[in-house]
């Protein structure tokens, strides 16, 4: 891996105008950069330039091109396997591209989020979070030893003297007398109360283990971090704690996660990992989204309008090569050979087909939870739930580890006895019930005779085989053993087991975990269209975003309350609570008496009320787009003749092949003033070129209508 040189402000050289100040390029070189391009240019952290990397027959990266710049906040997205952790490995230097380059700056300070953290033997969670500031312990200690010294200095106190005022001057630079402090305030965000900071590193769970090794990671303050499911191993307070420290984090950061509410707050830029390539999106995961699907129709239609063209200029040349207009013919003969192709969009991967099977209805009143306490004879986790699911509805449960989530779906269905209060279910109601742990899947099995536990009798191989590869187990795979699979394939063959018994309650304790964003997507979308009604634990805030209608959150202390709305509702109800603004405690949250009498919102009628959104904000930028195309005056032009477009379309083509050249000039390059005027031509001459392309389209559209 090559390094470059860190860029450091040299202040304003002698005769530069004012505004301009002198920057150490890339490479040594020294252009004069105005204030407003330096924060666009010259901050590179680390870049990957058309690199690949293969693991046997598997190509995973394919000419992959990013670059990442101080103080930005990415988040690396993609589907499983398409390279994202490989991009993390190769920046730290753990592997080697095959081919390509990938440079870090000079110096840089990279954290990465190891998968397996360890720890000095012996060492406590307060020693080992203390750990990320050796140096100014190093100092500290030092200190101290000089303080000691003190006393019995004799001639040599002057000298002591004056090292201690360096170290002490060195230590407050350095943060000394707040680090204690930080540590404390990151180990309590990340959920380490008091009681636990004198614990041993060795007697920490595993999900404790990547805490810590996150706090100290925090701590430590590198360049950039790069974070591989910084989530996993959070309840949800420590996540919006970690969010609340991501926005305000100076430092550059690359985060990949599948949690896309995460995604949503911490980000303002999202680079996608598809088929061995990178695009980069400005914005959070929301307007990533929309973006992307802009994008996707915009290249589909540049495809087909391209394919058109050339269908018709080979058309014209095989027509006219041999006749009067040979000329015409062989310049658009050269015209298609150096045609720039468009690709068709590529269309998405599986990623699952989760629509569910038709369903009975149920009475109106699906369950109905009556000042119920639940827990365990020796403890009671929460008390007091009341609460309505009419049919159509979906109940989201919500809470830190241990608060009682599982033991209230096991409470509502039965498996154990509420402590007191009452559970009941409505008029022809079936419940199917999905585990968090996939503790129903019988590991001895092989997949297609796993789904034939849950399938009447006269199934046919042929029909388990079709509905499994709707939850993408094609070919041979339906005879893999169940405990041969991964955990995202566990997860897909619970769900086809639950989706083919038909029934007409779903109870899913995280039914995410597993899943990649693309079968997330998949599977929010069919849930949105069941006709059935839900009750799901979940962690993923974008997927009860998506779902629910209610929210019923446990705090782990005995106490829960019901509100009426989505997540983000509830989020904000809650934030505003806290402030003490008027109408918060009534906004949405019912007392005992009205949820037992009031309906939540209705699913299917919020559906038909509501037009379509996505998070983020995009209907209102659709609504506010449809508002201005309505203001804008259409001016009709006399169309022009296809002969004098195509000479256009020539000369613009080779100006786009002159500034293709002009940009690849190493003068150029080391000028970022002039690259970026060059580039900025490049786009809008392209940008020309498509519009040309259309203009000759109508032109010999209208030519052969006259014709």
């Amino acid at each position: 891996m090559r390094s470059v040189r860190s860029l450091t402000y040299r202040g304003p050289r002698a005769g530069s105008p004012r505004g301009v100040v002198d920057r150490e390029g890339l490479f040594g070189i020294k252009p004069l950069l105005t204030r407003g391009l330096l924060t666009r240019f010259v901050l590179m952290l680390f870049r990957l330039s058309d690199v690949y990397k293969s693991y046997g027959t598997q190509d995973v990266l394919r000419g992959t091109s990013l670059q990442i710049n101080r103080s930005e906040h990415v988040g690396l997205v993609g589907r499983n396997g398409a390279g994202k952790t490989t991009i993390f490995r190769l920046v730290n230097e753990e592997e080697t591209a095959d081919r390509g380059e990938v440079v870090r700056a000079r110096g840089l300070k990279l954290g990465l989020l190891a998968q397996h953290v360890e720890f000095d033997p012996g060492s406590t969670v307060h020693e080992s979070a203390l750990a990320a500031f050796g140096h100014l312990q190093r100092i500290e200690h030092e200190m101290h030893e000089l303080e000691h010294r003190m006393a019995n200095a004799g001639d040599d106190l002057e000298k002591i003297l004056a090292r201690y005022s360096d170290l002490q001057h060195e230590f407050e630079r350095e943060g000394g007398f707040e680090y204690s402090a930080k540590a404390e305030s990151i180990l309590q965000g990340l959920g380490f109360d008091r009681e636990t900071w004198q614990l041993e590193t060795e007697k920490l769970s595993g999900g404790q283990q990547n805490r810590l090794g996150l706090a100290r990671l925090l701590l430590s303050e590198p360049d950039v971090l790069l974070l591989d499911e910084p989530t996993n191993h959070l309840d949800v307070g420590a996540v919006e704690w970690l969010e609340e420290f991501l926005q305000s984090y100076a430092a550059g950061f690359v985060i990949i996660s599948h949690d896309r509410y995460f995604l949503d707050r911490a980000c303002r830029r999202i680079i996608e990992i598809e088929n061995g390539r990178a695009s980069s999106y400005s914005g959070n995961y929301s307007d990533y989204l929309a973006e992307r699907e802009e994008r996707r129709e915009n290249q589909q239609r540049a495809y087909d309008n391209q394919q058109r063209l050339i269908a018709k200029t080979e058309e014209f040349i095989r027509r006219n090569l041999a006749g009067q207009k040979t000329k015409q013919a062989k310049s658009r003969r050269t015209m298609l050979a150096r045609l720039d192709r468009v690709e068709a969009v590529r269309a998405d991967q599986g990623s699952g087909d989760f629509r569910l099977q038709e369903i009975e209805r149920a009475g109106t009143h699906v369950l109905t939870v009556n000042e119920a306490d639940i827990g365990y004879v020796d403890k009671v986790l929460a008390r007091d739930i009341s609460l309505i699911l009419r049919r159509g509805e979906c109940l989201g449960v919500i809470g830190p580890n241990g608060s009682g989530k599982t033991t209230f779906v096991r409470t509502i269905l039965n498996t154990i006895p509420a402590l007191a209060g009452d559970v009941r279910w409505g008029a022809k109601v079936e419940t199917g019930y999905y585990a968090q742990q996939l503790e129903d899947l019988d590991p001895r099995n092989e997949i297609i005779m796993e789904l034939r536990r849950v399938a009447p009798a006269n199934a046919t191989a042929g029909e388990l085989r079709s509905f499994l590869a709707r939850f993408l187990f094609f070919g041979d795979d339906v005879y893999k053993h169940v405990r041969d699979l991964s955990g995202g394939e566990k997860g897909r063959l619970a769900l086809a087991k639950l989706i083919y018994s038909g029934v007409n309650v779903l109870v899913l304790d995280e039914p995410t975990n597993h899943l990649d964003i693309p079968s997330r997507e998949a599977l929010e979308a069919a849930l949105d269209a069941y006709e059935g009604t839900i009750v799901t634990i979940s962690h993923d805030r974008f997927f009860l975003d998506r779902v629910a209608t209610q929210i019923l959150a446990l705090d782990g202390d005995g106490h829960a309350e019901h509100y009426h709305g989505d997540y983000t509702e509830y989020h904000d109800w809650k934030a505003a609570r806290l402030k003490g603004e008027p109408g918060a405690v009534a906004d949405g949250l019912s007392s005992r008496e009205d949820q037992l009498a009031i309906a939540g919102h209705a699913r299917r009628s919020k559906k038909k009320s509501e037009p379509p959104a996505v998070a983020g904000g995009s209907r209102r930028k659709t609504e506010r787009s449809a508002s201005d195309g309505s203001k804008r005056v259409k001016i009709i032009k006399k169309p022009r003749e296809a002969e004098i477009i195509e000479a256009e379309i020539t000369e613009t083509e080779k100006r786009i092949a002159n500034l293709s050249e002009e940009m690849s000039k190493p003068e150029v390059a080391r000028d970022i003033t002039r690259l970026v005027t060059v580039n900025d031509e490049y786009q809008q001459t392209e940008t020309r070129l498509a519009e040309l392309y259309d203009e000759w389209e109508r032109a010999e559209a209208a030519a052969t209508a006259r014709r």
